[in-house]
């Protein structure tokens, strides 16, 4: 299975050149020069980067929670960047979305021991076939012992190292399964790939994915958090919450201009060709998605009349 992730990740590159390491690994699938880097961010628990998802971690007396675990190769690595920190076994995996990028390292876990976690519906995706179609990439389903072994509807709880981890569906945001991870004590939040710090967001439309709903998502974390709160994205670096807010602001004025050219008539090439967020991409057009390829996934997620 490691090896059609990495046939299909590698299509996604020959394919699309608006990837960068803010989300893929190397083309051949060797992440050869990937490196692991930990972020303390108090209370026993840490961000981790590599390539792919944002990977949050809780590690204590309990062992060892992780959110996300981002590409197979990099699962050692991922573990000897962990063991640096702790000698208590993973006992916890939870997936916030069902992309590989998020769950490649799944099944090595599994294999572990480690119970994987998520929302009902990214067991359902990664039981089955699946096109991400604004990449036009066929994503295999994933073998048996990749796939979350817990699911729940809308809510769970954890409580380990001293903390109380609530997890939370937010429903058709980046996609239909969608969980973000609070740290209640700890004053800390993985948002998973409902923010993109600094980045034009991804939203996967084939999964049901929806602007309106990240915009939600978003104003609810902003209603619930402070300015000592850390927030972990699913891609960019470490946020708080004057940086969402940021996002937030840049998301409602891409989604208000959209749908007024839609409105308009506009087809989605003239949309294009208008470059309607030319005083937005400098800043958020350099990372995962190029300006263009925003424009396409953003109309794609959008009402037509």
């Amino acid at each position: 299975m490691n090896n059609l992730y990495r046939v299909a990740f590698g299509l996604c590159l020959i394919l699309f050149s608006v990837f960068n390491s803010a989300f893929a690994g190397k083309s051949d699938g060797s992440f050869s020069e990937t490196t692991i880097e930990t972020i303390p961010l108090g209370s026993g628990i840490y961000m981790l980067t590599g390539e792919g998802g944002n990977i949050g971690l809780s590690v204590g007396e309990d062992g060892v929670f992780i959110i996300d675990d981002q590409f197979a190769p990099l699962t050692e690595r991922i573990k000897a960047a962990i063991a640096e920190l702790s000698d208590q076994p993973i006992r916890f995996a939870i997936n916030t979305h069902w992309h590989f990028d998020h769950t490649g390292g799944n099944e090595n876990l599994a294999k572990e021991n480690v119970i994987i976690v998520a929302h009902d519906n990214v067991r359902e995706r990664m039981s089955r076939d699946n096109v991400i179609a604004a990449f036009n990439m066929e994503i295999p389903a994933s073998p048996k012992a990749a796939l979350p072994l817990i699911t729940f509807n809308d809510e769970v709880t954890f409580h380990l190292n001293n903390e109380e981890i609530h997890v939370v569906h937010q429903p058709n945001a980046h996609t239909d399964g969608d969980s973000i991870i609070f740290f209640k004590d700890a004053n800390i939040i993985h948002m998973g790939d409902i923010f993109f710090n600094g980045l034009y967001p991804f939203i996967d439309a084939s999964s049901n994915g929806n602007i309106a709903g990240i915009i939600n998502t978003v104003d609810h974390i902003l209603k619930i958090t402070d300015d000592n709160t850390k927030i972990i994205p699913g891609h960019g670096p470490l946020g708080d919450k004057k940086a969402l807010l940021i996002y937030r602001n840049m998301l409602v004025t891409v989604k208000e201009r959209m749908q007024n050219l839609i409105d308009q008539g506009k087809t989605l090439e003239e949309i294009i060709s208008m470059l309607p967020n030319v005083d937005l991409d400098e800043t958020w057009g350099k990372g995962f998605l190029d300006p263009e390829a925003f424009l396409r996934v953003l109309h794609s997620t959008m009402p037509k009349s």
